[in-house]
């Protein structure tokens, strides 16, 4: 099993000074510590993981503070772009990684993001038949193919990208909420695949994992296998009563936020106001004892292997730890030994 960090902050601090102290303290401790990759996601115009606007950004400044460790996007929004531009931004971070960038690519799902496209109305509806062109265009692209489209004088333009990546194929995976046709749709393509627990519990992840290694064996060939990457909610401690006491206040915060954000997520927000603050109250309270139970990784370093030893069965081969869910950040670096130790456990 790989162990990864995963970056998806609530940007609820009202601090504006050290906001990614965190996310690079808990690079350099990943890099020395022998975890795999460290993960930055892509969120606009809320304070749930508005610190991750641009994940090319915050992968450039990962790369230019470790030595060894992936480098990944968890997940570009692909239809909200040109595909050109994300091609060069990730061939940069390649570039400045010597080889170490990685993708995630998402259709996206949060209809206010699409006004960042010229075409809104169009895109939104269309956006999982884009995720899919728009691929094929940024490995094209990747592996040294030129595209052509009309110039500024209204002329063709043959275009490659510069400067060209170190790493001759660009390791992809695709973003599921849980939806059985994007697992299916992943192997299809033969990428990777990243997903999490907010809609799926144990039973229906197991399944859908075994979904998407069908699509990629009928596909590609019986041999193969690909990549699962979950993201995992991540604590650990001396005991399991130490840490669900540590997480109870700042998680429960966490998921009243991402509450918010989910009810905000389609194309209107009618009838929102009508939830009450103590339906959030339920909801949140009902979501942490779930999380907390059986969608995170939480406890004592021998519930831990507890839990990895059971996604391992499920067909899981790397868990992307989030970490930065509100506690303190002193204590997050004070969990990381112990994510470090299971770590040196699973080699």
């Amino acid at each position: 099993m790989d162990i990864s960090l995963f970056y998806f902050a609530d940007d609820a601090s009202g601090s504006d000074r050290g906001r990614y102290d965190l996310l690079l303290d808990g690079a350099r401790f990943a890099d020395e510590a022998g975890l795999t990759a460290v993960w930055t996601p892509e969120r606009h115009f809320h304070q749930f993981g508005g610190l991750y606007s641009n994940s090319a950004v915050t992968g450039a400044a990962v790369a230019s503070v470790t030595k060894r460790i992936g480098v990944r996007a968890g997940s570009v929004v692909l239809p909200l772009h040109d595909p050109i531009r994300v091609a060069e931004e990730w061939s940069m971070v390649d570039n400045l990684s010597n080889g170490r960038a990685a993708v995630a690519f998402a259709s996206g799902w949060h209809a206010t993001d699409f006004l960042l496209h010229p075409d809104p109305t169009t895109a939104y509806p269309d956006r999982r038949a884009l995720l899919a062109e728009h691929i094929q265009v940024v490995r094209g692209l990747w592996a040294g193919n030129s595209i052509t489209r009309i110039d500024g004088s209204g002329e063709k333009a043959t275009v490659r990208i510069y400067p060209t990546p170190v790493q001759p194929e660009l390791p992809f995976w695709i973003t599921s909420s849980g939806n059985p046709d994007t697992f299916r749709a992943a192997g299809a393509l033969g990428g990777n695949l990243l997903t999490h627990m907010l809609g799926q519990r144990p039973a229906v992840l197991e399944r859908n994992i075994g979904v998407y290694r069908e699509a990629l064996r009928a596909a590609h060939g019986p041999d193969a296998r690909g990549h699962v990457t979950l993201m995992l909610h991540t604590y650990l401690g001396t005991s399991d009563e130490e840490v669900l006491e540590e997480i109870r206040e700042p998680f429960s915060r966490y998921l009243a936020s991402s509450l918010d954000l989910t009810t905000r997520s389609g194309p209107t927000t009618e009838g929102i106001d009508e939830v009450s603050e103590d339906d959030v109250k339920v909801l949140v309270r009902r979501a942490f004892d779930r999380y907390s139970k059986e969608s995170g990784l939480f406890g004592s370093l021998s519930t831990a292997h507890r839990t990895v030893r059971a996604l391992k069965e499920a067909g899981v081969d790397e868990i992307a730890c989030l970490v930065d869910f509100g506690v303190d950040r002193k204590s997050v670096l004070k969990g990381m030994d112990h994510l470090g130790e299971l770590v040196a456990d699973l080699r």
